[in-house]
C-alpha cells in the first residue's frame, strides 16, 4: 500500500515537472513579434533604395531605388504614416546607393548608387528640418561606386564611408565627410575590400560592425570600427553569409538587429557587441533582400520596407514589436 502511495506521488512529482518545463519552454519562446502595417498611403514597391533614421527630422528618410526603373522620390515616416515630398532639387534617379547622419552638421549625406549605365560618384545633403536636398561639391571626391557602406563615425560623429562596387572592382577605401569635403583616412589595419555588406552603428558598444557583402575575396566575416582602426572579429556565431540586407541598432534590445533576406532567408540576427546571435520571432517578414530598415526613435520600432525577393518588388511595411 505505502509502495503504491509512494510510486503515485512518484508519478505526480514528475507530471508536475514535465508541465514546468512545459510552460517555461513556452515563456522562453519567441518574444519579438514582425507585424505588417496596413497603410493607405506607402512608397509604390522597390528595391535597393537608402532608408535610414533621421535625427533632426525626427522621422525616417527614405529616398530612390529600383522598381524596373531607377527611382528619385523622396518619402518620410513619421508617426507611423508614409508622406511623399516634393523638395525643389532632387538627387537624380538611382538605386544601391547608401546614407548616414552627419551629426556635426546635423544633415545626412548619400553617396553613390547606379543609374543603369553609371557609377555615381555625387554628394547630396539632405537637411531633414528644412527638407530640402543640396548636392554638395566637394574638392576630393571618393570613387564612384554602387553599394558603398556609409555610417556615422563613433568618436567624432561625422558621417564616413568605406567600399563600394566600380563596376570592375571592389574598394576598401575608407573616407570621412568633413562637412564640406572628403578626407580619406588611412586606419593601421586593412579592411577587407567589399560592398552590399551588412553594417550599422552599434551605439551601444560606441563601434560600427559589418558583416558579409560581395568581395573578390571572402567577405564571410565580421568587422568593427571603434573610430581609429578596423578589427576582424571572431564570433562563436555568425549569420550565414549575408549581402543586400540592411541592419539597425535597437536601443530597447541594445543589439544591431538584422532581418536577413539574401539567398531564401527570412530570419533575424542581433549583433551584442562581440558575438552574433538567432533571435526567434513570430511572423517573420516573406522571405526578401534589398529592403531599408531603420529605427524610429520617436516611435521606438525597428521598421522594414520594401525589398525584393527575385521574382518580384515589395511594398510592404513591418514594424518589431515585443510579445
Amino acid at each position: 500500500m505505502l509502495h503504491s502511495i509512494a510510486a503515485k506521488r512518484g508519478v505526480m512529482v514528475v507530471l508536475a515537472l514535465v508541465l514546468f518545463a512545459s510552460l517555461t519552454s513556452f515563456a522562453a519562446g519567441p518574444s519579438e513579434v514582425w507585424l505588417k502595417i496596413n497603410l493607405p498611403n506607402s512608397p509604390s514597391a522597390r528595391a535597393n533604395m537608402v532608408m535610414s533614421y533621421d535625427p533632426a527630422g525626427k522621422n525616417i528618410l527614405l529616398f530612390g531605388g529600383y522598381d524596373g526603373t531607377y527611382l528619385n522620390d523622396t518619402w518620410i515616416y513619421t508617426g507611423g504614416t508614409w508622406t511623399q515630398l516634393n523638395p525643389v532639387n532632387s538627387p537624380t534617379p538611382r538605386c544601391a546607393g547608401a546614407i548616414a547622419y552627419d551629426s556635426n552638421t546635423q544633415t545626412m549625406v548619400m553617396f553613390g548608387g547606379f543609374n543603369g549605365t553609371q557609377y555615381m560618384g555625387d554628394t547630396w545633403i539632405w537637411d531633414g528640418r528644412a527638407q530640402t536636398w543640396t548636392e554638395a561639391n566637394p574638392t576630393s571626391v571618393p570613387k564612384a561606386v554602387t553599394l558603398p557602406m556609409l555610417f556615422t563615425d563613433p568618436v567624432n560623429g561625422h558621417a564616413a564611408m568605406i567600399g563600394g562596387y566600380d563596376g570592375n572592382f571592389y574598394h576598401n577605401e575608407h573616407w570621412q565627410w568633413t562637412g564640406t569635403d572628403w578626407t580619406q583616412r588611412h586606419p593601421k589595419t586593412a579592411f577587407w575590400a567589399r560592398g552590399a555588406a551588412v553594417v550599422a552603428n552599434d551605439y551601444g558598444h560606441r563601434q560600427v560592425v559589418i558583416f558579409g557583402g560581395l568581395a573578390d575575396v571572402n567577405p564571410n566575416n565580421t568587422w568593427t570600427w571603434n573610430g581609429v582602426d578596423w578589427t576582424m572579429q571572431n564570433p562563436s556565431t555568425q549569420p550565414p553569409w549575408l549581402y543586400y540586407t540592411p541592419a539597425a541598432f535597437d536601443p530597447v534590445l541594445n543589439e544591431v538587429i538584422v532581418f536577413a533576406g539574401s539567398d531564401g532567408l527570412n530570419t533575424t540576427w542581433a549583433w551584442t557587441g562581440n558575438d552574433w546571435v538567432s533571435v526567434p520571432t513570430l511572423h517573420s517578414p516573406s522571405i526578401r533582400e534589398s529592403h531599408g530598415m531603420a529605427y524610429d526613435n520617436a516611435l521606438q520600432q525597428l521598421v522594414i520596407f520594401g525589398g525584393n525577393n527575385r521574382v518580384t518588388y515589395l511594398d510592404g511595411t513591418y514594424k518589431l514589436v515585443k510579445r
